[in-house]
């Protein structure tokens, strides 16, 4: 009977244990907005120093939090060391998830299971690898017992506003500098690269007057339509830009928000859109945003009275592979194939993550973990959030044999 056999037997045997973790981490909400997430944190801490784990609690200052727009932050380390020399890898997974939104079929807190999936907003992103990598790691130590090395979890709670207070907080503080690193993902793919993303908030200035003699003011809504348009015509330009990272195709620009005017019988002096606009590796973010500050600009100008102010909200680099990622992505490719019956390839994604905050701390990683093939498949941030159970389970098995490889 080989360690592999063995560590994939640990997991059968307590896999019912590991889902209902799951469960029970689904079932406390982490709504970001609000971003209240220190309560998810506590429970979490809870929950697993019933297998014997103490959880390091490190919350972000509260002004800190207030002046970020979250309510709370309490960010996790658990340190497992094994013996003196060998790498120490993190796994990073993060508990703060967009609201559920409409549509549910399920409870979008009740970890319901139904047809062989288990349903609940982070369910699959990525609260699944909160029990994934937690389980993985209980395996490994009952199992293959390392000699040398360690293993960090890294519970974290800023993905959604972009990192800086998750895992950038806990690196900036000095809190923790492993070798390498797994970061939370889904099961068919180890993903090396991912997109940038930029977001800002466009303010368009006009004046205010009756619709009965809109001549008296300067409409706001024209203006930003006109701007809107500007913009939108960047995205036919944007396809003409590839990228070489399997994966990933060109740069796109979304405004995903607008609001303005104050009454229907009223020109609109205000209107405000937000855009988020991604960037592929090979792109140079503080280019792109002031290419987009220009055409804002440039727009703007061609409508007397129209005035804009642009702010800033998310600078997110893209993620670029480091060339000491190899083990990982070699071991996670070998034991996904076996596990899963098929190539994991090693690709990129237009999604951007708070992974990339490691790299630029020149610490190699990769995202995998328990979902299926595509976001679309997984209802990320839609309706109905699922994780299917036997992706749960084979993802864990191969978390627990690439840590062992590394580790032993």
């Amino acid at each position: 009977m080989t360690d592999y056999t063995k560590l994939d037997a640990w997991i059968d045997a307590h896999f019912d244990e590991e889902v209902r973790f799951l469960q029970a981490l689904v079932r406390v909400p982490t709504d970001t907005p609000p971003g209240n997430n220190a309560p998810h944190a506590e429970r979490t801490a809870e929950l697993i120093q019933a297998f014997g784990f103490e959880a390091e609690k490190h919350p972000v200052p509260a002004q800190e939090v207030k002046d970020y727009g979250l309510e709370s932050i309490t960010n996790l380390i658990v340190r497992r060391k094994y013996g003196s020399g060998g790498r120490t890898v993190a796994l990073n997974a993060h508990g703060d998830v967009v609201p559920p939104g409409e549509g549910w079929t399920h409870d979008p807190y009740g970890g319901e299971i139904d047809g062989g999936s288990l349903y609940g907003r982070a369910a699959a992103v990525s609260k699944s690898d909160f029990a994934s990598f937690t389980f993985a790691v209980r395996a490994l130590e009952a199992v293959a017992k390392p000699a040398k090395g360690g293993v960090e979890l890294h519970f974290t709670y800023d993905e959604e506003f972009g990192g800086i207070l998750g895992p950038g907080w806990l690196l900036a503080q000095g809190l923790t500098k492993p070798d390498l690193m797994i970061a939370a993902g889904f099961s068919y793919e180890v993903v090396t690269a991912h997109n940038g993303c930029l977001q800002m908030e466009v303010t368009v200035h006009g004046k205010m007057a009756h619709a009965a003699i809109p001549t008296t003011g300067v409409d706001a809504l024209q203006g930003a339509v006109h701007i809107l348009n500007a913009l939108y015509s960047q995205n036919t330009l944007y396809q003409q830009v590839t990228s070489k990272v399997e994966g990933i195709t060109h740069p796109y620009l979304n405004v995903g928000r607008i609001e303005g005017g104050t009454n229907t019988n009223v020109v609109p002096g205000k209107v405000v859109f937000k855009l988020d606009r991604r960037m592929i590796p090979e792109e140079n973010p503080i280019e792109v945003e002031a290419t987009i500050r220009q055409v804002i600009a440039d727009a703007a100008a061609q409508l007397p009275g129209i005035t804009v102010e642009i702010k800033r909200m998310l600078l997110a680099n893209s993620m670029k592979p480091l060339a000491g990622n190899k083990p990982l992505v070699e071991a996670i490719q070998k034991h996904g194939q076996e596990l899963f019956g098929e190539p994991i390839k090693a690709m990129g994604t237009p999604l951007y993550t708070d992974v990339r905050l490691y790299g630029e701390a020149g610490i190699p990683g990769v995202i995998y973990g328990a979902g299926p093939r595509t976001v679309l498949e997984s209802h990320a941030k839609r309706n109905d959030e699922r994780v299917v159970l036997e992706d749960l389970r084979r993802a864990t098995k191969v978390i627990a044999r690439t840590l062992s490889d590394l580790l032993t």
